[in-house]
């Protein structure tokens, strides 16, 4: 009968073979590509290239050019100002309100809207009986356009006829004006945009713990560790980089929120629930002011592009180096 090995020579037999030098296969440096598979690779990257040069490249192109004119959208920009509209844009108080909006939104997302999503999905993660219908429940806020949502809610809380509104009455409350009151109107539109969409990262965590190995977490509960510590040392670093994805894709959202707050509340009362993008569209075609407009575009691009390389850099940088590491040993 063979007896199993001990440790010590299991770590022993490790220990050589990853001391062993392996052959190492030299890779032609400079590789040529053949004609006719530049030419196959140019037919499929044309229509990306073409679209992104018409949709991406040339809006960008176009805003800046229009924000340093004085510019009302009719004919060629003639007036030029250079960086007045900028200027203009960071001395407005309604401008500066927007920014800090923003900034609140984003806050509360990451403090309230992600913890929440988290919470869930560790708990539909659990063998509870009908998770897929809760899963399934939770999801399908996110399914629905931001318009559905905004014009859903704003019947909901119509003051004397919507629903919410009369269930509130009954509890001795008025919700029916929440929209209405500029101290309450920032958290409601924060209240609708997390229930629409913290099924989407909900989802997003589910499937990053579902990714774990469970015999990571079998072993820390032979090793005596608790509910709490497995999620606080294991589950929670292990998520780690689809925590990161979830707070790019909240920020960078939030930086562009639109649709749902036009419909909601057209950014009132006197400007309460604005944003960059609802001021954006109030003076480009509200006001037919199109070089202002542009240059609080600009603004809007360039903060969001210096956040997306400022956090790949920074925070999301180990995970972009283990994807690309990972590609290279599939090679």
């Amino acid at each position: 009968m063979t007896r199993p090995p001990t440790t010590s020579g299991v770590r022993d037999s490790v220990v050589a073979r990853a001391a062993t030098p392996h052959p190492v296969a030299a890779r032609p440096r400079g590789r040529r590509v053949r004609p006719g598979r530049l030419g196959t690779l140019a037919v499929f990257l044309a229509p990306a290239v073409v679209l992104f040069l018409l949709l991406v490249i040339a809006p960008i192109v176009v805003a800046s050019y229009a924000s340093l004119y004085k510019w009302n959208g009719f004919g060629l920009p003639e007036n030029f100002v250079g960086l007045d509209n900028y200027s203009r844009a960071f001395g407005d108080a309604t401008f500066r309100g927007d920014l800090w909006r923003g900034l609140v939104l984003i806050v509360l997302s990451l403090l309230v809207q992600l913890p929440v999503a988290l919470g869930l999905a560790m708990l539909l993660n659990q063998p509870l009986r009908g998770r897929s219908v809760y899963r399934l429940v939770f999801f399908a806020p996110y399914v629905l356009s931001e318009v559905t949502t905004a014009v859903l809610f704003t019947l909901v809380f119509s003051p004397n006829r919507g629903l919410g509104d009369t269930l509130t009455r009954l509890l001795g409350a008025d919700a029916g004006t929440i929209f209405a009151d500029p101290d309450t109107v920032l958290i409601a539109v924060f209240l609708v945009i997390s229930w629409k969409y913290f099924g989407f990262y909900m989802i997003l965590y589910l499937a990053g713990r579902q990714s774990i190995p469970k015999e990571i977490h079998e072993a820390a509960t032979v090793d005596g560790a608790g509910a709490w510590q497995a999620f606080r040392h294991v589950t929670l670093p292990l998520l780690g980089p689809t925590i990161r994805i979830s707070v790019f894709l909240s920020v960078i959202g939030t930086i562009q929120l639109f649709d749902m707050v036009w419909v909601l509340t057209g950014g009132g009362p006197i400007h309460a629930s604005e944003t960059m993008a609802v001021t954006m569209y109030q003076y480009g075609f509200r006001r037919f002011e199109v070089g202002y407009a542009s240059a609080i575009s600009i603004v809007m691009f360039l903060l969001s592009m210096v956040f997306a390389l400022f956090y790949q850099r920074i925070v999301m940088r180990r995970d972009t180096e283990g994807a690309l590491t990972t590609q290279g040993g599939q090679r």
